[in-house]
């Protein structure tokens, strides 16, 4: 699949620039270890912090970060995670085609759920896995590695990376699938990086290790209609309060691509084996070049993960032109409507930030701007994860 990335090119990402990577991604079943072992036998910026409309702050404070961990109590989340094939699989190819990262190596799998990764990592033969999770999903992690006769190589611990204790001192491999809507919600890459301080050896790996955050801008009005100006005359009455919260939250959906309008811009990029916690927020700038005559309803973010240490680069992408995950796009709703000609541009900057009372949310702050034949508008607009 091609996407738009950078994984390498420290130099091009200080401007902005994407290059194109290929990700080696197969639609097909997943080889067996056996059959991927003969087949590859000879293979050894200045972060702004910023404020929200206190009226963007009402109601449960508390919703992700009292519920966070319960919530991936339930088996059906992890369904939907284990059945998305894209996520799945790319990590399956990942351990079982890239064996020389895990055998004989001691990992450590963050936000472990039901165990797929620590199994995966075991079968390829791990010196030892430590599986980590915070929820009760942990108790089924542990009768599931006992089932498939992993027992001896695997180790489910239940609790808090914050708080729990390794019997061991180091680690050379941590994994972790960490990543949420917008690629930072639930803060869980903080996590990530409070293990690898702790735990990761010297020249150990981070998988996956690199992250990217893209933007475009698509034409929507239907949605937007139906669902954001319908508060605005309810049966004869005025709702428009109503209206103001729906379009402060962005909205988790597949994009049609089809109502892409611009072009597509890499707004940030994380390496994880070298960031730092208070990396993830930040301030960009953006630039959308019209590819056609229309108009623009919406900002969508999506975002790319890379596995660069691996023997042929891996990874995919959530972007509304590759195959659909469970990430899906995150939509950000415009209050204007914005006319805008084939070469024309949209500009601005977008700060992201974890939510001060819950860390769990995500604060975005949106400026843009344009100047166009038949529209000029500049406006600020703040959004909130939740």
């Amino acid at each position: 699949m091609d996407i738009q990335n950078n994984v390498d090119a420290d130099d091009s990402l200080n401007m902005g620039v994407a290059t194109k990577i290929r990700f080696e991604y197969e639609d097909d079943e997943v080889e067996t270890i056996e059959e991927v072992a003969a087949s590859s036998s000879n293979l050894e910026e200045d972060s702004t912090m910023f404020e929200p409309e206190d009226s963007l702050l009402t109601g449960d404070e508390k919703t992700s970060a009292d519920y966070y961990f319960d919530s991936y109590s339930h088996f059906g989340i992890h369904e939907e995670m284990l059945k998305d094939s894209v996520r799945t699989k790319t990590y399956q190819n990942v351990i079982y085609k890239n064996a020389f990262l895990i055998k004989d190596k001691v990992v450590l799998d963050v936000g472990a759920g039901t165990g797929i990764l620590s199994l995966f990592c075991a079968k390829v033969g791990a010196k030892h896995v430590y599986a980590v999770e915070c929820s009760s999903m942990a108790d089924m992690a542990k009768e599931i590695v006992d089932k498939n006769g992993f027992s001896d190589v695997i180790t489910v611990l239940r609790g808090k990376i914050e708080e729990i204790e390794l019997p061991v001192a180091k680690v050379d491999v941590i994994i972790s699938e960490w990543m949420g809507y917008f690629l930072v919600y639930e803060n869980m890459l903080d996590t990530v990086l409070y293990a690898r301080n702790k735990w990761l050896a010297q020249d150990g790996l981070v998988l996956p290790d690199k992250a990217s955050l893209h933007l475009t801008a698509i034409e929507d009005a239907d949605y937007k209609e139906e669902k954001i100006e319908f508060w605005n005359d309810v049966y004869g009455f005025d709702m428009s309060c109503i209206r103001k919260q729906s379009i402060a939250e962005p909205l988790v959906d597949t994009v049609d691509q089809k109502q892409i309008v611009t072009s597509s811009v890499l707004l940030k990029t994380m390496d994880i084996s070298k960031m730092e916690s208070g990396d993830a927020s930040f301030t960009a700038p953006f630039k959308l070049v019209a590819e056609r005559d229309d108009y623009i309803h919406a900002i969508v973010a999506y975002f790319d993960v890379s596995f660069t240490m691996c023997h042929k680069l891996m990874g995919f992408s959530t972007g509304p032109k590759s195959r659909t995950t469970h990430w899906k796009q995150t939509v950000l709703y415009l209050e204007d409507v914005l006319t805008i000609c084939q070469g024309e541009a949209l500009t601005g900057t977008m700060s992201v930030a974890s939510n001060k009372k819950n860390p769990r949310d995500v604060d975005i702050m949106l400026k843009y701007s344009m100047n166009g034949r038949h529209c000029q508008a500049s406006r600020t607009q703040f959004y909130r994860m939740r």
